[in-house]
């Protein structure tokens, strides 16, 4: 990895002229007061490095007569020149060959340059490039992709299941009634066997009337009829002895169950509508765990896929395209855990650029910025930040632009566990 070895910086924004040999590993902290030029040596590095980009809209001190000058050398042995009133470029390499802003380009991060703009990008962009530094992120887009089909499956499945139950339990409960629908068709058949039999006890209650009418009529003529009257008579007999036993059956129960039919089936039917209510609502209770089962699986899959990549920083994870750090999205991480999590991410981007650039480590307190050194340290990697103090935990101070001895001994950052 390329690390900076020395930096000359003369007449850059509020810098009037600051030397600095940053620490090969861990962190390098330029302290001041505010508006001493700590973050103009920031700018500096960046500008020398990361070419006309990150050039300042005006670089020049204000008040000097004399052009920018920028030197920085490297641990693969360039060294970096910009100088004169076009701030021109010179690369040259440890043999004296010269090259220019390609070479820097090889090895230069432009996020360890500007870390600000990693943290400030959206947190779906954050867990892109992570992805795309793990290399899974298609894999995993995959999964999500699932999941999130299976998800909206399984609210619209849940929604039905919980419409069913409660349309179930609205419906009321009858008892002592058949499971199916009476028909009213058989009712009416035996209506009608009743009405046949009744009718034909009239045609015999008719026919002994007019029996009766002739053998009025033939008493009358019974001395000129008496052969008739005999055989009338006879007949008489027999037809009142039929006709005595004869009774006629009620239709009444018949015509009842027809008039309550309708309101019985109503009964009937909400038994059934109730019953296929709970039916359906048990089906779409198993396919909404089902769906559920399905879901844990994908949920089991990524997390597994992150487990077995080798991620930048422990901790880190990727949750419906969002980064995550000990389970916490970027908004809800404190300033430190966001300053670690970019730094991690940000050297792995490019294994060849061995530092970093941080403005404004004030947010840390000094325990955290200690065992953030140490992390440093561990990992190898190389931070030059800058903190409004001018307390033991700086490297240097600046103060007017210039460099200046710091209060007290700076803090030996240890290698430790982060």
């Amino acid at each position: 990895m390329v690390k900076i070895n020395n930096l000359e910086i003369e007449n850059v924004k509020r810098v009037k002229a600051v030397t600095l040999a940053p620490a090969e590993n861990g962190l390098t902290v330029i302290g001041g007061r505010n508006g001493q030029g700590k973050t103009s040596v920031l700018d500096a590095i960046a500008w020398a490095l990361g070419g006309d980009r990150f050039k300042p809209s005006q670089p020049n001190r204000e008040g000097s007569v004399i052009p920018p000058h920028l030197k920085v050398e490297l641990s693969n042995g360039l060294v970096v020149e910009r100088s004169g009133n076009n701030s021109n470029l010179k690369v040259i390499d440890p043999n004296g060959n010269k090259g220019g802003q390609q070479l820097l380009n090889e090895f230069v991060e432009a996020f360890a340059l500007n870390l600000p703009k990693f943290m400030q990008s959206s947190s779906k962009e954050k867990a892109d490039i992570l992805l795309r530094i793990i290399g899974v992120g298609d894999k995993l887009y995959t999964l999500e992709t699932d999941e999130q089909r299976l998800y909206n499956r399984r609210t619209e499945i849940g929604r039905v299941r919980d419409q069913k139950s409660k349309y179930a339990k609205e419906l009321p409960i009858y008892s002592g009634l058949p499971a199916e629908p009476v028909s009213a068709v058989e009712l009416i058949k035996q209506q009608q066997e009743i009405l046949a039999r009744n009718g034909e006890n009239q045609r015999k209650r008719n026919q002994l009337a007019q029996l009766q009418q002739e053998y009025d009529h033939t008493s009358a003529q019974l001395e000129e009829l008496g052969t008739k009257l005999e055989k009338l008579s006879a007949d008489l007999d027999i037809a009142r002895k039929s006709a005595t036993d004869l009774q006629d059956e009620s239709t009444a129960e018949i015509e009842r169950s027809l008039a309550e039919i309708e309101a019985t089936n109503a009964k009937i039917r909400a038994n059934l509508d109730r019953q296929r209510a709970e039916i359906e609502a048990e089906d779409f209770g198993k396919q909404y765990d089902e769906l559920t089962e399905q879901i844990n699986d994908i949920r089991r899959q990524k997390t597994d896929l992150l487990s077995s990549t080798d991620l930048p920083l422990s901790g880190l994870s990727v949750e419906n395209g969002e980064l995550l750090y000990n389970g916490c999205r970027w908004d809800c991480m404190s300033g430190s855990e966001q300053l670690r999590v970019a730094t991690a991410i940000v050297r792995r981007l490019n294994p060849k650029c061995g530092f970093v650039l941080l403005d404004k480590l004030e947010q840390m307190d000094t325990d955290t910025l200690a065992e953030f050194g140490a992390w440093l340290e561990q990992e190898g990697l190389q931070v030059i930040a800058t903190r409004v103090s001018t307390g033991g935990e700086c490297s240097i101070i600046i103060e007017d632009g210039k460099n200046a001895a710091p209060a007290e001994q700076p803090t030996t950052w240890k290698a430790g566990t982060f």
